[in-house]
């Protein structure tokens, strides 16, 4: 079986080909030309050098792939953009990219036996943000549930629903509007499709989470909002089995949401980090949500006037301001027969340990 990921060298991209060579696929890591083959080092690997952004030199790519190889039987879209300075660019990066795959395999009849896109739960935007009548969480079925941690780190009793897969999207961010534009052209295309919707991904490799260690190495944590907010999170290896369990699967069409099944207070990860990490003594400090705008618009006119990210913007505002994360996996159970390895506590020990072991934590 071959199977294309593009986005390999990224991080869910790195993780997606290692699990896929585990389970004895052809795979080609797709990738631009000057992409880091720093985590691609297993030497199974195949490599696909994909210029997305321009369809001339993506029809001769592929065509000669096709000369030598045949056709992909699944592609993996992990490909696309995060971080950008320009909101043009997250629709370049994104949106035209995904249409320019898919429309030139179409051109070259290799469209696949399955396209997997990789998207995201903040397509959804603030969705189901009204609170309720507190009412009790569901652990899904299958996951074995610690009642240390539950009763450490989850929240038990709720005051918002969970999105839900059919729910309109309603993105408020630059990032999110590109992929829910990518969703739609999928759904005109005419191809096998599968979206996964994952929550708040992080693991080995991670750079954004990686942030929080750094500043609990600090000694330093902060959260912003006094309205209740409920988090999700779901471990890169979590993600990677999720989406390659649709494979070989009759999903075509469908939207999955993916979480760890679980459902966090606003201190769980920055919490379990600290244990983690034996830092002691970390100053925890809760700012109101108009001091976050103000830093954030600040520091967005930096970005235009210097050119330079910044971890602060003001897309970030809108993220970091959502109250409500929780997701309904039962669907991604029901049709894929998944479940969650990795709750947060697990994860975080990993990823911490990989984060040392490598250099990134002293």
């Amino acid at each position: 079986m071959n199977i294309l990921i593009t986005g390999a060298s990224g991080f869910i991209g790195s993780f997606l080909c290692e699990e896929a060579l585990n389970r004895n696929m052809n795979v080609w890591a797709g990738m631009r030309t000057h992409s880091s083959k720093k985590y691609l080092q297993d030497e199974r690997l195949n490599f696909l050098t994909l210029d997305l952004s321009n369809t001339d030199t993506l029809a001769s790519q592929l065509g000669s792939f096709k000369a030598e190889v045949g056709k992909f039987d699944i592609i993996i879209h992990a490909g696309g953009a995060t971080k950008c300075l320009h909101k043009e660019d997250f629709y370049k990066h994104n949106y035209d990219c995904t249409r320019n795959l898919v429309n030139t395999l179409k051109n070259l009849d290799m469209v696949p036996q399955q396209f997997l896109y990789v998207s995201s739960l903040s397509v959804l935007g603030p969705r189901r943000e009204d609170m309720v009548a507190k009412h009790a969480i569901r652990i899904p079925d299958g996951i074995k549930a610690d009642k240390t941690f539950v009763d450490t780190y989850t929240i038990k009793e709720s005051v918002y629903e969970p999105m839900l897969a059919t729910d309109t999207p309603v993105p408020n961010t630059a990032y999110g509007e590109s992929k829910v534009k990518s969703e739609n052209f999928l759904k005109e295309s005419g191809i096998n499709y599968t979206i996964f919707r994952p929550t708040g991904v992080y693991g080995p490799r991670e750079k954004d989470y990686f942030l929080m260690a750094q500043s609990i190495q600090q000694h330093f944590d902060s959260a912003v909002g006094f309205k209740p907010q409920e988090i999700t999170f779901v471990y890169v290896r979590d993600l990677v089995n999720a989406i390659l369990s649709a494979i070989g699967k009759d999903v075509n069409g469908k939207i999955y949401s993916v979480s760890d099944g679980y459902v966090y207070n606003s201190r769980a990860f920055s919490d379990l980090l600290q244990k983690e990490m034996g830092t002691k003594c970390v100053l925890h400090i809760k700012f109101p949500l108009w001091f976050l705008r103000t830093v954030c618009a600040v520091s967005d006119m930096m970005i235009r006037i210097t050119g330079k990210m910044s971890a602060l913007n003001n897309d970030k505002y809108n993220i970091l301001s959502q109250r409500n994360w929780q997701c309904d996996i039962t669907p991604l159970q029901q049709d894929l027969g998944f479940t969650p390895e990795w709750n947060l506590e697990r994860g975080v020990k990993e990823a911490v340990a990989w984060y040392k072991e490598n250099g990134w934590l002293k």
